[in-house]
C-alpha cells in the first residue's frame, strides 16, 4: 500500500463534477438546449473518464480513502475504463432511437450518469456498506430509467419485477452482510479476510452469510436459478434502457461479486466455489437451449446473457484448486476477460438493433434481421461479428474468450463442467448461427432505408472490427487482464 494522492480520485471526481454540472444546467437554457448540453456532459464525462482510469490501470498500487472505505488498484481502474467507454458507446448508440421515441430527455441522461457512479463504487468499494450503496445507486437508477416511458405497459411491468425481485435480492445481500458482520466484526473486505483466514471464527454463521451474498451476486449476474427478471426486463423495456441496463452494469456486477468473494472471502473459497459450479451449470443449461425457441431478439440475448454469465462463473469458480491459488490470477483474469468481450459485442449487438428500429417500429424480431445485408453490407458485417463472437466460433474474441475460461476450468480439475459447457455452447450456436443465416440468405422482410449518422456508423463498424481484431490478437487486453488481477489479489 502506498501514500494515497488524491489525484487518482479524478477520474470518478469527474463522473460526480458531470453530476452536479448537468443537474444545474436547466436553471440557465431552454428545454431543447438543456437536453442537448447534458446528453453531451454525459458523452464527455465518461469518455474523458474511460481514458483517465485506462491511464490509471498501468499503476500497479494500491491506494485507500475514506478510511480504507474505497480502494483505486489496476483491477479496479481497468474494470472501470470498461463500463465509461461501455456507456459512451451506448449514449451514441441510443441517441435516434430515444429522438424517436420522445425519450431523448435530461432525466434519461442524468439518471444514466448516476448508475454510472453506481458502477464506479461497485467496482472500487472496499467496504461491505460501500459495496451495497453503489448496488443501490446503479440499480434505482436503471428501475426509473426503464419506466420512464409511462404510456408503454411493457416497460411499466418491467420496471415493476425488476424493482421487486431486486429488493428481494438486495434483501437477502443485506442479510448476508449482517451475519458476516455479526461474524467476523468488521465490514471492511481486508479486515474480514484476515479475520476469516485467523479460523477463530463459527462456521456457520460465516457460511450463512455466504450463502446469501452469493444469492445477492448471482441476481445481479442474472444467474440461474436468480434469472426471472432478464427475459422480461431485456424484452419489456425501450431497447435503449435494455442496453443501459443490460452493457456496463453486467461488467459491475462481475467486479462487484469478486470484490465481495475474492477480496473478502477468499479462505472460504471452497464453500463458495461450490454454490458457483451449481449456479454456473444451471446458467449454461437454461440460457443456451430456452434462447433456441425465442423468436424476440431481445428476448434471445436475455438468455444468451445468461449462458454468458455462467461463463463468466466458470472463471470465479476455478480460482482455487485443493486449497491452493497457483492458478488464481490466470482463472480470474480469464473471467475478467470474458466479462469485458461479452460488453464489447453487447454493445455492437443492440447498437444493430436500435439501428433497424424506427418511429413506432422496435426491430425486435427474427423477421426483422431478413435480408440485411442487401441493405447494408457493413451493418450485416458488424451483426455476423457480434453473433459468431457470442457463439465462440474463431477468428473472433468470443472464441479465445470461451477458451480461456474452459483452460481454467479444466486446470481446476472441473473437467465434465468445462465438456458440459462446450455441449451446451452448441445448442446455443444454433440461435447464433440462425440471424446470421436469415441476415444473408433470405429475401429482406423490410426495405426501408436505414438512417444512421456517419459517426454513429463509423462506431458501429469499428465495434465490429475491435471483435475481429481481438480474436485475432488477444495478447495485450488479456495480458493487461492478468496483470491487473495479480496485482490486486489479496495472497
Amino acid at each position: 500500500m502506498q501514500n494515497a494522492p488524491v489525484y487518482v480520485l479524478l477520474p470518478d471526481a469527474l463522473v460526480v463534477l458531470a453530476i452536479v454540472v448537468a443537474s444545474r444546467v436547466g436553471d440557465f437554457c431552454s428545454d431543447a438546449t438543456t437536453r442537448r448540453l447534458i446528453y453531451l456532459i454525459a458523452l464527455v464525462s465518461s469518455t474523458a473518464a474511460g481514458v483517465l482510469f485506462a491511464i490509471q490501470s498501468f499503476d500497479p498500487h494500491q491506494y485507500y480513502f475514506f478510511t480504507r472505505m474505497i480502494v483505486i488498484d489496476a483491477f479496479g481502474s481497468v474494470m472501470k475504463a470498461t463500463v465509461s467507454i461501455g456507456f459512451a458507446v451506448t449514449l451514441v448508440y441510443s441517441r435516434r432511437y430515444l429522438e424517436n421515441r420522445n425519450l431523448f430527455r435530461d432525466d434519461v441522461f442524468l439518471l444514466g450518469i448516476f448508475s454510472l457512479l453506481g458502477q464506479l463504487i461497485m467496482i472500487s468499494g472496499n467496504h461491505f456498506l460501500i459495496l451495497y450503496l453503489g448496488l443501490e445507486l446503479m440499480s434505482l437508477s436503471l428501475y426509473g430509467m426503464i419506466a420512464l416511458r409511462r404510456d408503454a405497459a411493457q416497460s411499466n411491468e418491467a420496471a415493476m419485477k425488476y424493482f421487486v425481485l431486486g429488493a428481494l435480492a438486495t434483501g437477502f445481500l443485506l442479510y448476508g452482510i449482517s451475519m458476516l458482520y455479526g461474524a467476523t466484526g468488521s465490514l471492511e473486505l481486508g479486515e474480514v479476510l484476515k479475520t476469516v483466514a485467523s479460523g477463530r471464527i463459527n462456521d456457520v454463521v460465516l457460511l450463512f452469510g455466504v450463502v446469501f451474498i452469493v444469492a445477492g451476486v448471482a441476481f445481479k449476474m442474472g444467474a440461474v436459478p436468480f434469472h426471472m427478471w432478464v427475459p422480461d426486463v431485456y424484452q419489456g423495456a425501450p431497447t435503449a434502457m435494455t442496453l443501459f441496463t443490460g452493457g456496463g452494469p453486467k461488467v459491475a456486477a462481475f467486479a462487484w461479486g469478486l470484490r465481495f468473494l475474492v477480496m473478502g472471502l477468499l479462505p472460504l473459497a471452497v464453500d463458495w466455489q461450490e454454490m458457483l459450479v451449481i449456479l454456473a451449470a444451471l446458467s449454461l443449461i437454461v440460457g443456451n437451449i430456452t434462447g433456441i425457441v425465442q423468436r424476440n431478439v431481445k428476448r434471445m440475448l436475455a438468455y444468451s446473457a445468461i449462458s454468458n454469465m455462467g461463463f463468466v462463473l466458470l472463471g470465479l469458480l476455478a480460482g482455487i484448486v485443493d486449497g491452493k491459488a497457483a492458478g488464481a490470477a490466470s482463472a480470474y483474469g480469464s473471467a475478467m476477460f470474458y466479462s469485458i468481450v461479452y460488453l464489447v459485442t453487447t454493445l455492437g449487438s443492440f447498437g444493430v438493433v436500435m439501428l433497424l428500429a424506427r418511429p413506432d417500429f422496435e426491430a425486435d424480431t427474427l423477421d426483422d434481421f431478413k435480408g440485411l445485408n442487401q441493405r447494408s453490407p457493413v451493418f450485416a458485417f458488424v451483426m455476423m461479428m457480434m453473433m459468431f463472437s457470442f457463439a465462440g466460433i474463431p477468428p473472433t474474441v468470443g472464441f479465445y474468450a470461451k477458451l480461456a475460461v474452459l483452460e481454467a476450468t479444466v486446470n481446476a480439475g472441473l473437467t465434465w463442467l468445462a465438456v458440459l459447457a462446450v455441449v451446451t455452447s452448441l445448442f446455443g450456436a444454433f440461435y447464433y448461427v440462425r440471424i446470421v443465416k436469415l441476415i444473408y440468405f433470405d429475401p429482406p422482410a423490410d426495405t426501408a432505408p436505414l438512417v444512421c449518422g456517419s459517426f454513429n456508423r463509423a462506431l458501429l463498424a469499428l465495434n465490429g472490427m475491435a471483435v475481429l481484431v481481438l480474436g485475432i490478437m488477444p495478447g495485450p487486453l488479456m495480458t493487461a487482464c492478468l496483470r491487473a488481477i495479480s496485482h490486486t489479489l489479496p495472497l
